[in-house]
């Protein structure tokens, strides 16, 4: 009985030393490459608008961390994420990408065509349409980003972009 109590004593005794190290790692090691990538993303809005030329914000976080592309392409991130990321990624915080030079889009709905299918709503990433089923909807302007994924699922075509100051 004594020998069985000597070993658990003493796996347990490796299984906390084990554990011990593996943390201190952890906290000393420089993070991996996935493990940054992980960091980016978490730092991104995800609204995965395409804004920054990517289908979403994981392909951004990848192309920073691997290919050295430029920070401050999110305009929905704003100048905030922007100075985050040139933080944790030790680079010069870049002011924010200027939007096209015909200035900012957003979506709008025609309402007289509009026909509450919730396509759109359902398409938004960053929750700009507001409406109910069979309901006209409309588009709060404010938190529209401009990324035009709601226009294709819309089948009565109601919904525009309009350049904002």
């Amino acid at each position: 009985m004594t020998a069985v109590w000597i070993a658990v004593i003493t796996i347990a005794a490796l299984a906390l030393f084990a554990g011990a190290a593996l943390a201190f790692a952890s906290r000393r090691l420089p993070p991996g490459e996935l493990d940054m990538v992980e960091q980016v993303n978490g730092m991104l809005p995800q609204t995965q608008c395409a804004q920054c030329g990517y289908p979403g914000c994981r392909p951004y976080a990848q192309a920073i961390v691997n290919d050295d592309i430029a920070i401050n392409l999110c305009p929905p991130g704003g100048q905030e994420t922007v100075e985050r990321l040139a933080e944790l990624l030790e680079r010069e915080a870049l002011p924010l990408a200027e939007p096209a030079p015909e200035g900012r889009a957003v979506a709008v709905i025609d309402e007289a065509i509009c026909i509450g299918c919730l396509h759109c709503r359902n398409a938004c990433p960053v929750d700009a349409i507001v409406g109910a089923h069979t309901l006209m909807h409309t588009i709060i302007e404010s938190e529209c980003t401009g990324c035009e994924l709601c226009i294709a699922p819309c089948p009565v075509d109601c919904i525009s972009m309009r350049q904002v100051a």
